[in-house]
């Protein structure tokens, strides 16, 4: 009987990983959220259509520790000077929001028949968007540091602030109730509550950190591990035990450990964990999803599952439009902010048991949860990349008008580009740059910049940038493929302009001086060269015995490119022959300036300094 016990638990938990192996790797592929793929596993494996799994509400209590340990870790993030820094943007913009966007959705649930309560918990609960689908997009597009992506966050730090009030209310309205037993009740619940927040705080304040440092003492790092898992879930089962919510408990925690010495070790153990059941938790939803129930309402779910992902991005929109957001960014704020959020599916729950909702109200409201995080971030997509296009056909200047007389053609505006580009402009040089991002030529724009939109592997961009007439053609891209296609196209194509290019590392360095450059280097050399001579200064030496160190390394390196082109051209192959490092030894004429110790330092040294010019992919 053991064994079989022991072994039931071994098929859905194959399920699961299946679902999630097969779902989230195609969802991704179609440039969706890991999220969506979860739901999509949960549908097809629940009880709706393969009935894998029979039973989801057996995995709920185990897939709500997911969500748990989410907000735990958003907690550990809450430290008061990031709080104080994005202020307006939280109180304002998120406030804003969320205020709007509950009242209004609980005035139609109220309208079409739900009670006081209900109506509050299907506002709050679809009022919050998906924090995982939202932060995933932003860093999947890159645009986290942008104006839009940072005010997202905002309005999702405010929500996740919000959602510990939004806990604690739904017991407390619960409470008041006809058949609750009265006020009586009602104060002896509040005052479990105070009592228990006022333990978490002080356990917070006193406790905790001495307990983790005696366990760091012991250098046990599992133990470390369960000390996580044992206050976090220690949290959550206290708030459960006076009414509350076990993710409340959890967040009161994390914001106590967020300015502990321990925060990062707490987040690395944590994270394993929050990622797999949260995973589950999704999938969890995905399974508790009636689609027979969805069918019977199709109609209205039809129609409200749009409109609330529209209503939400009109009200995020208007708000961030109001608060000095361009059109566009605030356009695509609210469309991160459309889908319902991962704590409607804890908030919704809570309603039904506490009695806010019934059964069948929690499960279409939930549906309609549901559908709004399979709706919203496909509507996402879409809406950026009719921004983006509209941007490119209003903003973007692909005509080249006034580029043709330029001395320099800049091709490449990243982080390399740039510092050539700024160098040139302080000299009053015409310079053409050309970039393929829409969004890096529109951020440059809000500098001064002048970009031109262009592909510069094609000759009749470059043609049309005025490559034909530059003086100097810079190749500043970081696509090692694309620059060297760009440096052979330059080369038999605008043979009067001198050709530099950006190498990614040695072997591409090799590349470009085989094409005939007039001048290459790699993109991190000369930037650890100076690193490494400021090292050597903090070391002892003064500037100029350093600086003679790093001219040596500089030289010797020269010396070993040169012999390894000329080795690859003598045996016809494209790979670079590897170079037997000799020990750097300085000139004699320049030794002399150094000190005894100084020049032991280059001569005994060296060996090692040389390493990095044998031949493999050192950048």
């Amino acid at each position: 009987m053991a064994d079989a016990s022991h072994t039931s638990y071994l098929p859905p938990i194959l399920t699961f990983c299946a679902g999630a192996v097969i779902a989230v790797p195609l969802f991704r592929k179609l440039g969706q959220s890991a999220v969506l793929g979860y739901l999509a596993a949960g549908i097809i494996i629940g009880p709706s259509v393969l009935a894998l799994i029979a039973d989801p509400d057996a995995i709920r209590g185990t897939a709500e520790i997911g969500v748990v340990l989410l907000l735990f870790l958003v907690g550990l993030e809450l430290q008061p000077s990031r709080l104080y820094s994005m202020r307006k943007d939280i109180l304002g913009a998120g406030l804003s929001q969320m205020a709007l966007s509950a009242l209004a959705i609980g005035a139609v649930a109220w309208w079409l028949g739900l009670s006081v309560g209900g109506a509050v918990a299907v506002g709050l609960a679809l009022a919050l968007s998906a924090t995982s689908i939202a932060l995933q997009v932003l860093e999947e597009r890159g645009d986290g540091h942008e104006t839009y992506g940072r005010r997202t966050f905002s309005i999702l730090l405010f929500q996740d602030i919000s959602i510990a009030p939004a806990l604690a209310v739904l017991p407390l309205l619960a409470t008041t109730g006809a058949a609750s037993g009265g006020t009586g009740q009602a104060l002896t619940g509040i005052g479990l509550a105070i009592l228990a927040l006022i333990a978490i705080v002080l356990a917070g304040r006193y406790v905790l950190n001495p307990f983790f440092h005696l366990l760091a003492k012991a250098g046990a790092k599992e133990v470390m591990t369960a000390a996580a898992l044992l206050v976090v879930l220690g949290a959550a089962l206290l708030m459960e035990h006076v009414g509350l919510s076990m993710a409340m408990g959890a967040f009161l925690a994390g914001v106590l450990l967020a300015e502990s010495h321990f925060r990062h070790e707490l987040e690395a153990d944590i994270e394993p964990f929050r990622g797999v059941l949260l995973g589950l938790f999704f999938m969890a939803v995905g399974m508790s999803l009636d689609l027979r129930l969805v069918l019977d309402n199709a109609l209205l779910l039809a129609i409200a599952a749009p409109l609330l992902v529209l209503f939400k991005i009109a009200i995020a929109a208007a708000i961030l439009r109001a608060s000095c957001s361009s059109t566009t960014e605030a356009i695509r704020a609210g469309a991160l902010l459309s889908p319902a959020g991962e704590f409607a599916f804890v908030l919704l729950p809570l309603g039904v048991s506490l009695g806010l909702l019934n059964a069948s109200q929690g499960a279409i409201v939930t549906a309609l949860a549901a559908l709004s995080m399979l709706i919203g971030p496909v509507l996402a997509k879409l809406i950026d990349g009719w921004l983006l296009s509209r941007d490119t056909r209003e903003t973007i200047d692909e005509t080249f008008e006034g580029a043709g007389q330029a001395s320099v053609v800049v091709i490449g505006f990243g982080r390399f580009g740039q510092v050539v580009t700024q160098a040139l402009l302080l000299q009053h040089i015409d310079v053409t740059v050309i970039d393929s991002d829409v969004e890096r030529i529109r951020s440059a724009a809000k500098f001064g910049f002048k970009i031109y939109y262009g592909d510069g592997t094609r000759l009749d961009v470059l043609r049309a940038a005025g490559a034909g007439k530059a003086r100097i053609i810079c190749v500043c891209i970081d696509d090692r493929h694309a620059a060297s296609r760009i440096v052979e196209m330059a080369k038999a194509e605008f043979a009067q302009a001198r050709l530099h290019a950006r190498a990614y590392d040695r072997v591409h360095a090799i590349e470009l001086m085989k094409a005939d450059v007039d001048f290459q280097m790699r993109e991190t050399f000369e930037s650890a060269l100076g690193f490494g001579r400021v090292t050597l200064e903090g070391l002892g030496l003064s500037y100029d015995e350093a600086s003679l160190v790093i001219e040596n390394v500089r030289d010797r390196d020269a010396q070993r490119m040169e012999i390894q082109f000329h080795e690859g051209i003598a045996a016809g192959i494209n790979k670079v022959p590897r170079v037997s490092p000799e020990p750097l030894v300085a000139p004699k004429a320049k030794s002399k300036a150094l000190t005894a110790e100084t020049q032991e330092v280059i001569e005994d040294g060296g060996a090692e300094v040389a390493v990095g010019g044998v031949g493999e992919p050192e950048r």
